[in-house]
């Protein structure tokens, strides 16, 4: 299994490093989220490592294999990549789109047209987008198209998966069911790192939390060791409040305001 590891990754644009001197060490079967306010460096983080940027400095590994020398087909067999906001306006419909995902494999001859349709729609379903299979892509709301990319990523059956704001479009039901997946995914002997702006759906599904600030990884750990009261403070410039939460085993993130009127009414 592939192992990504990343030493004194430097990423800098007219002199402003947005990626400050990054040391990464991810094994298989994790679920990482990123987590950090806007401009942190999360998506800069998840795009070099994607090999969609190359760093000013220092260097990536995908199992062992230095990332930026491996050809565009080769790391497509390695690594799936989901952008944060998917093209819109796309002329497929929400199937062929997903079998956009099993392109990589289309020299290998184990598979077959056959195997490719029965995957699309074995993550369609997982997904909640087969009642729309049919439908043009750019038809679809901005979940629904969020979902169909996902579908695509998942099809693509990499042992790496880089997954930027997956769930910023999605209703609640959905949002846990796809990071139920993605949990799974890790579980499978996966790697799969998630961008999140939700501390607490984190805290619930991630194995372990990267809190990153300017550029930064200020922490990296198991989320009852990351999200840290002060330190989540700190990092978001606003009080925030770390409980153990009531029903599972794990913090529960509150912001000061939200906190404060809950305690005067116990």
């Amino acid at each position: 299994m592939s192992r990504i590891t990343a030493a004194d990754l430097v990423f800098a644009v007219d002199g402003a490093r947005l990626l400050d001197r990054i040391h990464l060490d991810l094994e298989p079967g994790r679920l990482v989220a990123l987590v950090g306010p806007n401009g942190a460096g999360k998506t800069t983080l998840l795009r070099v490592l994607a090999g969609e940027l190359a760093p000013t400095s220092g260097s990536v590994e995908i199992g062992n294999q230095p990332l930026f020398d491996l050809h565009p087909s080769d790391l497509a067999l390695i690594r799936a990549y989901l952008q944060r906001s998917p093209e819109s306006d796309i002329p497929f419909t929400s199937r062929t789109l997903v079998g956009l995902g099993r392109h990589p494999h289309r020299q290998d001859p184990n598979n077959s047209a056959e195997r490719d349709a029965g995957i699309v729609e074995r993550w369609m379903r997982v997904t909640d987008t087969l009642s729309f299979a049919d439908r043009p892509y750019r038809t679809l709301s901005g979940g629904e198209q969020m979902r169909v990319s996902i579908a695509r990523v998942l099809a693509q059956d990499t042992p790496v998966l880089l997954l930027d704001e997956p769930t910023a479009a999605l209703d609640l039901s959905h949002q846990e069911r796809i990071l139920d997946q993605l949990s799974r995914h890790a579980a499978s002997g996966r790697i799969v790192v998630v961008v999140v702006h939700d501390l607490n759906a984190a805290a619930a599904h991630a194995d372990e939390i990267l809190v990153m600030s300017d550029g930064r990884i200020v922490a990296h750990g198991e989320p009852t060791r990351t999200l840290d009261e002060q330190l989540l403070t700190r990092v978001y410039r606003h009080q925030m409040r770390v409980i153990n939460h009531p029903l599972r085993d794990g913090p529960l993130v509150l912001t000061g305001d939200v906190l404060e009127p809950a305690l005067d009414e116990m």
